[in-house]
């Protein structure tokens, strides 16, 4: 398999700092005591465990490749990462494990968002803090959620299909309802299309992250929609191909800006994703910083482990702070729209 790092980012829309050590700025980051987040102990010696949902889609290989890089660039003494595959409960059982072996703190990507509190509240027992990454828990105690804002996924996906569709049909391909992820992008496009767009029909896949799932739905879904006109994949590193493999099969994979093509906007901004774009496959994707995602996950990680807290507002890499309902701090980072216009500004494996 091809590297699928995001081995070049513009710098207009990068959102991983340069440099070997970023700092918040005083509004997003200092010693208050209303942090909402979890502290660990003062020193910031020990091992950190970093603990993967998965490592099938492309989108997680590369978060893996970015992971002893960005380690190194924080001076965070990482261990090798863990994949639970899927597995909710084998990332408790691996979240244990990685306790047992006395890390000092985990960055932990959560494959449920419920579920997840069992071992959140093992680590709070012991005193090691947590940093999610990708996946805010429904409950329990971080010291940071490192994200992007899915809403957003999922708005700006509607806006780009909205626009180029009109009226018709469109599918989203969405991801696991167990994940306040698949949830935030289903239900923004959903709102989105029915208050902006009300000409438009939204079909849905539940896929749950599946590449098989989405193919096998999809085929079925063409074969009593074949006027499908828009396509909303919520993880190209697990849609892209099974989507592009179906369209062909069933002669409907028509080149961007010709009769007959259908829409396409996608999630994750892996290289593959832009190879697509160009190739005129697919027509943009909200591209996921695989790379900040990494950098800020063991920023905050080192930072808790030290004893820092953390409240809302501005950062100094062009992000911003929010507390979720639950009362848990989020960094936000950005997420930018590719489409053809700007692909030029990222590299896939090929360039």
């Amino acid at each position: 398999m091809a590297r699928t790092t995001l081995r070049t980012r513009a710098r207009a829309v990068r959102v991983a700092a340069v440099g070997a050590s970023a700092a918040l700025t005083l509004s997003a980051c200092g010693s208050t005591n209303d942090a909402g987040g979890s502290g660990g102990k003062a020193g910031g010696e020990g091992k950190v465990g970093v603990i993967l949902p998965l490592l099938t889609s492309p989108f997680w290989q590369s978060y893996n490749d970015y992971v002893p890089k960005m380690a190194k660039s924080e001076d965070v003494d990482a261990l090798k990462t863990v994949n639970s595959n899927s597995d909710p409960a084998q990332q408790i059982t691996d979240i244990n494990n990685q306790l047992n072996q006395g890390v000092k703190g985990l960055v932990v990507a959560p494959i449920d968002s419920a579920a997840i509190s069992a071992g959140l509240d093992q680590a709070e027992r012991k005193g090691v803090p947590v940093v999610a990454v990708d996946v805010a828990p429904e409950k329990g105690k971080v010291a940071m959620v490192v994200r992007a804002n899915n809403v957003a996924y999922g708005q700006k996906a509607c806006d780009y299909l909205g626009d180029e569709i009109k009226t018709g049909k469109v599918v989203q391909i969405m991801g696991d309802l167990a994940s306040v992820n698949g949830r935030d992008r289903s239900k923004a496009f959903r709102a989105c299309m029915k208050d902006k767009y009300p000409k438009v029909k939204v079909l849905e896949i539940p896929a749950k992250w599946e590449s098989d799932t989405a193919a096998s739905k999809l085929d079925t879904l063409l074969n009593s929609n074949p006027d499908i006109k828009g396509i909303y994949m919520q993880a190209g590193g697990v849609y892209l191909a099974p989507t592009i493999q179906t369209l062909k099969s069933k002669g409907m994979l028509k080149p961007a800006g010709t009769k007959d093509h259908i829409t396409i906007v996608s999630n994750d901004g892996i290289p593959q994703e832009f190879k697509a774009i160009r190739k005129g496959q697919i027509d943009a994707t909200v591209s996921q910083p695989a790379d900040a995602y990494a950098k800020y996950g063991m920023f905050y990680i080192k930072a808790a482990m030290n004893g820092e807290k953390f409240k809302p507002g501005p950062t100094d890499h062009g992000s911003t702070i929010v507390r979720l309902p639950n009362g848990m701090l989020e960094d936000q980072l950005s997420a930018p729209l590719v489409t053809k216009e700007n692909v030029g500004m990222f590299h896939d494996d090929d360039q």
